[in-house]
């Protein structure tokens, strides 16, 4: 096989009276590995078989079982390769990767990515710019979303930082309709944070 995935040329009997006689070389790739053994590819001296309805057919040859399998028109796969021996079952494996592959999508689908939106304030903040922040939190927690408030201290502000403490929990009141305080006001270095969760739907709509 050449780079560009052409089969490979090769040539013998170039005698003066001989024709030349050419040959093709075909090099075969594997399937991709779809997680299981299936078929052929189960080489264990004993298997435990299961039906396509679970019914349980015993310990036989892995020879033996893939006769079965070729018998209902189905696949052999090994379930259990750890068990003692290997427990195999009959299905329709094209079927299974389908449906798994289904199933596998709707689920990343329906599942939600929950981010942390983080609002800034400073303890001298004023009531039309505290009240931007807390219409974009209350977005933000009807959206799904988990949100981080912080209030920084600037130089002399860390001497009162009741200040920013009594802006937090005034901020958590003004969304306990849609939103939960995960935990009370914490100041760590110049920063004191809050984290709001969203209520459940049903909890909301009470």
């Amino acid at each position: 096989m050449n780079t560009a995935g052409q089969p490979a040329l090769f040539c013998c009997g170039t005698g003066a009276f001989r024709r030349p006689v050419f040959y093709f070389v075909w090099r075969c790739f594997p399937i991709a590995n779809t997680g299981h053994q299936t078929n052929e590819e189960i080489r264990d001296r004993e298997v435990r078989l299961i039906s396509e309805t679970g019914e349980q057919l015993g310990i036989m040859s892995s020879q033996e079982a893939l006769r079965l399998a070729e018998e209902r028109n189905l696949d052999l796969v090994k379930i259990s390769p750890n068990a003692v021996p290997p427990v195999c079952k009959l299905m329709d494996y094209g079927k299974y990767r389908f449906e798994q592959t289904k199933r596998e999508k709707e689920a990343r689908k329906n599942q939600r990515v929950v981010e942390i939106k983080e609002i800034r304030m400073s303890p001298s903040i004023d009531v039309n710019d505290f009240n931007v922040k807390l219409r974009n939190a209350q977005k933000f927690l009807s959206e799904g979303n988990r949100c981080k408030v912080t209030v920084r201290f600037r130089g002399r502000e860390m001497a009162h930082t009741n200040i920013g403490q009594e802006l937090l929990l005034r901020f958590a009141e003004e969304c306990s309709e849609i939103a939960v305080m995960d935990k009370s006001p914490k100041l760590e270095g110049r920063h004191m944070s809050i984290f709001l969760s969203p209520k459940p739907a049903k909890d909301t709509k009470k």
